[in-house]
């Protein structure tokens, strides 16, 4: 693979923080969308600037002029668009999504957007870009296992919807390079598998990979507090056999299920979400350092973690329905 484009080796998610050392290759992928924690890999001397890579697109001439609409991750804006379309009547009606603090997104250069996850099929995460790209007009990327780039046709679609392979070299790029939104989930599957009885009970943000590569990439973490997820596609019970059977992280049963029959495989319950933006979080640290206090990221990280909690017992107070708000 050339280096200049988009990394595709599969980086453990945050539901894997418990493991010794301090690299993230050491597990198998677990599925998710845009779950990765991006802490640094080998080699000691971490992320290094990479050239931006080369739109596949592009004419041969000097000019250098893009003749479609696919940019260097894969991404199509016209993709977007229909996705966008399709997906506006279950943003605006279904989810009915309310908005706080969009203002703390920023309107220019690199953000690392960081939320809690949750649902056994993640109904946030497209909540999150539809709201963002529609209300703001700027572009959001999702970081996800590459276990969605290597599927065939879903892996394509994905790709052309703003998914790019969890590494930490992609988030660099992105985030640096690029001044682009980027989109992670710390919880990981661990987030998105967990039960109803457990619900808005954030699990632990693993290693603290994502306030890492902010720094060294020189831009804020955004912290993102959502309420509905959850009840949108409730797990009621988990099959350890079907999970194993299929190499999947876990094989849910869930409410939607016994409401709807197959249907309810896709389908999600109609809860209302909020979504509150909190103020972005800097770090006053040089950015493209090879190695940032392992007490400081981790501080960090707990700090962003406890913020999100808080937002979110703060946000349960106010709700009076869980279908009406």
């Amino acid at each position: 693979m050339p280096d200049d484009a988009p990394s595709a080796e599969p980086v453990a998610t945050l539901t894997t923080g418990d493991g010794p050392g301090p690299l993230l290759r050491t597990r198998p992928a677990e599925a998710g969308i845009p779950d990765a924690d991006v802490l640094p890999t080998d080699p000691p001397g971490g992320i290094l600037p990479l050239e931006p890579a080369t739109p596949p697109d592009l004419t041969a001439g000097d000019a250098g002029i893009r003749t479609g609409d696919v940019d260097a991750w894969g991404r199509s804006e016209r993709m977007r668009r229909l996705a966008r379309a399709l997906y506006e009547p279950i943003y605006r009606y279904w989810f009915r999504v309310d908005w706080e603090g969009l203002e703390h997104v920023p309107a220019e250069g690199g953000a690392l957007l960081v939320a809690n996850h949750a649902a056994a099929i993640p109904s946030d995460a497209p909540a999150i870009m539809h709201g963002i790209e529609t209300e703001l007009g700027r572009p959001v990327y999702g970081l996800a296992e590459y276990l969605f780039r290597a599927m065939p046709v879903i892996g394509t679609l994905w790709s052309r919807c703003g998914g790019v392979p969890a590494h930490p070299d992609n988030a660099y790029r992105l985030l640096h390079d690029d001044g682009q939104l980027v989109l992670v989930f710390p919880e990981g599957a661990k987030g998105t598998g967990k039960p109803f009885r457990d619900r808005y009970r954030l699990r632990r943000f693993g290693r603290g990979g994502f306030v890492e590569i902010a720094m060294r990439s020189g831009v804020p973490v955004v912290p993102i507090a959502v309420v509905g997820a959850e009840e949108s596609m409730p797990i009621l019970w988990k099959s350890r056999r079907l999970a194993g059977l299929l190499n999947i992280p876990y094989f849910p049963i869930t409410a939607n299920m016994l409401a709807f029959g197959p249907l309810g495989t896709v389908l999600y319950f109609p809860a209302k979400f909020r979504i509150r933006v909190l103020p972005p979080v800097h770090f006053d640290v040089p950015p493209d350092q090879d190695r940032y206090p392992r007490a400081r990221v981790m501080e960090e990280s707990d700090r962003i973690r406890d913020r999100i909690q808080q937002a979110l017992y703060d946000m349960l107070r106010a709700r009076r329905n869980v279908w009406f708000g």
